[in-house]
């Protein structure tokens, strides 16, 4: 039977933080090339982990990637306060 890493806690958070940075400046930018955006996050996340992190955000249906860079958030719009 294969061996499972444990994760931590922190480390589920983190990895939400960074879903959650990812979708909001997607949805506040409305579309933005993907290395641009990638370019801006890459200090903070690997290239491995943005692209799950764009899989996620794509197969929820908040993002549409057209071609293969053009990032456009389809979820829903801010609310305005």
């Amino acid at each position: 039977m294969p061996v499972t890493p444990s994760v931590s806690s922190e480390q589920v958070k983190g990895v939400l933080r960074a879903t959650m940075a990812v979708a909001e400046a997607i949805r506040e930018l409305g579309e933005v090339p993907s290395g641009h955006l990638y370019a801006r996050v890459m200090p903070y996340v690997s290239a491995s982990a943005y692209d799950r992190i764009l899989g996620i955000l794509i197969e929820a249906k908040l993002v549409r990637r057209s071609g293969s860079h053009l990032l456009t958030w389809i979820g829903p719009a801010k609310e305005e306060k």
